[in-house]
């Protein structure tokens, strides 16, 4: 319930600009042809980012590397311009976001298989983490123009996970099985040596969020954007405590579009 009365606050902005664009409707929109003046746009986009708790836990003592990964994006939105350069627009588009990172540890709660078991405790050592996640997502915007060449957009969206992988390494260190004084399994830095964690089956299928960003019109048909996307739900389920901290999908969308 806390969860769901926390998402609830966070959205509450994007819901009150969506609520402010549709009482402009009734002022601007005619009322014989509501979708006279409606825009279509086509839209492609590379997204920069990770999947992340909110500030590094002590647990992690170091981000050893990050690597760019493919993530694009493609898909087509709607726009629906009303009165006073504010408006409406909502699409369909086809994502990934995706993630590879390595780190160190100390004592992060883990479960792994190494050989035929699976254990679980805490980890010292290396961890090498792989995150894809493609998906459906339907954003859902307030637009505000400034000019004719500069336009705005807040609001929530809303994914469907097609495919989900979570999953990684586990090496140079050791695992306190339990607790901190359970019995310590040594990792190695070779196949056979080290432990491998697979956590996709965990992974939420629906997602949510907001987004904010803006559209720059270069010309009557081609144009520039620039977003900001942040998870509200953590990717895994809420009742999966193998990992303790929530771990929330950040990215940075830069792309093209082609307005009809």
């Amino acid at each position: 319930m806390k969860s769901t009365n926390h998402i609830t606050r966070l959205l509450a902005p994007a819901y009150c600009l969506l609520l402010w664009g549709f009482g402009l409707s009734s002022l601007t929109v005619k009322a014989d042809n509501p979708f006279e003046n409606l825009e279509v746009k086509a839209r492609i986009g590379y997204s920069i980012g990770g999947t992340a708790p909110i500030g590094i836990p002590a647990t992690i003592r170091s981000i050893d590397a990050f690597r760019l990964t493919p993530s694009v994006m493609a898909g087509a939105d709607f726009a629906l311009p009303l009165k006073q350069g504010w408006g409406l627009m909502a699409g369909l588009h086809i994502e990934n976001k995706g993630m590879n990172a390595e780190v160190t540890t100390k004592g992060y709660r883990m479960e792994v298989v190494k050989g035929d078991s699976k254990i679980e405790g805490l980890f010292t050592g290396h961890v090498k983490q792989d995150v894809t996640e493609w998906m459906l997502t339907l954003p859902v915007e307030a637009t505000y123009a400034i000019g004719e060449k500069l336009t705005l957009k807040a609001g929530p969206y809303f994914s469907l996970l097609l495919h989900r992988d979570f999953s990684g390494i586990a090496s140079d260190g050791y695992l306190r099985q339990g607790d901190p004084t359970g019995p310590r399994i040594n990792m190695g830095t070779k196949e056979g040596e080290w432990a491998t964690y697979d956590f996709s089956d965990d992974m939420r299928r629906l997602q949510m969020g907001v987004n904010v960003g803006a559209d720059w019109q270069l010309h009557p048909h081609l144009g520039l954007s620039a977003d900001l996307n942040w998870g509200l739900t953590g990717i895994f389920r809420s009742d999966f405590k193998t990992v303790e901290q929530t771990l929330f999908p950040i990215y940075g969308t830069i792309g093209a579009f082609y307005r009809f």
